[in-house]
């Protein structure tokens, strides 16, 4: 007579091993499913028992994941999005988007453009659940952590699928008071001879400025590293030291329009452009026909198209 063991993994296990892997603690984990912690150890210990190894490792303050477990979470993410995907895929037509809404965007243009979109849209869509988070770099494409991330630049990635949400352009500027002390470069190399404000931000090649002009055969480029004893990771800070008179930044329009309109800042080098930054909404393949995801798209998208509105 043989005898049937349950398999390593239950579905309700998926879910609580997830919600583990995104709690910076044990404690935390328990609190957030409504448990206690004893019961929530109870349960991984059950599962990790079933399975033969260790999916965590703990400490007093901190709960990681190790190599089996990181492989065993990473599935766990994509088996439930792909059930949640099938509901929602079952569902659309019959009911109004619904479900927790993971975004990430970067801190001051999130701050400043994606929250305002993100409490207008769960006034009109008050079942959807929305976590904002805002990061100096943007997460890997690789990582399951959100759902929508607002990017600068399409991703060259096949994996997620890019929504250009509007035109953006890097600008070159300084403040008055500085071109009056030091003068305006007349050519990118001249940039050399000035104080130029760093940012630190992604993957970008820091203290290069890639500038071109001109188009077709006639198109040429210029590299230049740039001088400066000024460089920050928040670009919100790089600006504002320009609005102090200490360089000249490179920072998206978005950032600068309002500067440039009331004139605190200048343009400079305005007959040479910049590597695109267009703004793009990136979302994971298997998430891109969920109800939530395709209502969110949409709203920002349309709320981009028309920033005053």
């Amino acid at each position: 007579m043989s005898t049937t063991h349950p398999a390593p993994i239950q579905p309700a296990d998926l879910g609580f091993l997830v919600a583990l892997a995104a709690s910076p603690s044990l404690s935390a984990a328990a609190r957030e499913l409504g448990v206690s912690k004893a019961a929530a150890s109870k349960r991984l210990a059950g599962i990790e028992r079933r399975c033969g190894v260790p999916l965590f490792s703990r400490s007093t303050r901190r709960l990681g994941l190790t190599p089996d477990g990181e492989s065993v979470v990473d599935q766990a993410r994509h088996i439930l999005a792909e059930v949640e995907a099938i509901g929602e895929r079952l569902a659309q037509g019959r009911q109004a988007p619904r479900g927790l809404l993971r975004v990430n965007a970067t801190l001051g243009f999130g701050r400043r453009q994606v929250a305002p979109v993100v409490s207008r849209f769960v006034q009109q869509c008050p079942d959807v659940e929305v976590q904002l988070q805002l990061s100096v770099n943007p997460p890997p494409l690789t990582d399951d952590a959100f759902d929508v991330c607002i990017r600068f630049g399409e991703p060259p990635d096949s994996r997620v699928i890019a929504h250009r949400l509007a035109a953006n352009r890097r600008l070159l500027c300084a403040a008055p008071a500085y071109l009056q002390r030091h003068g305006e470069p007349r050519t990118p190399q001249d940039l050399r001879r000035h104080r130029c404000i760093g940012i630190r931000q992604g993957d970008e090649a820091y203290g290069t400025w890639r500038l071109s002009n001109g188009r077709g055969a006639r198109r040429r480029s210029e590299t230049v590293k740039i001088p400066g004893s000024l460089s920050t990771n928040d670009g919100e800070i790089a600006v504002a030291w320009a609005l102090d008179g200490h360089g000249i930044v490179m920072r998206a329009e978005w950032d600068l329009a309002p500067y440039l309109r009331s004139g605190r800042l200048l343009p400079v080098l305005s007959g040479w452009s910049t590597p695109e930054a267009d703004i793009y909404a990136v979302v994971p393949q298997r998430l891109h026909a969920t109800a939530r995801v395709r209502a969110f798209v949409d709203f920002i998208a349309e709320a981009f198209a028309d920033p005053g509105g």
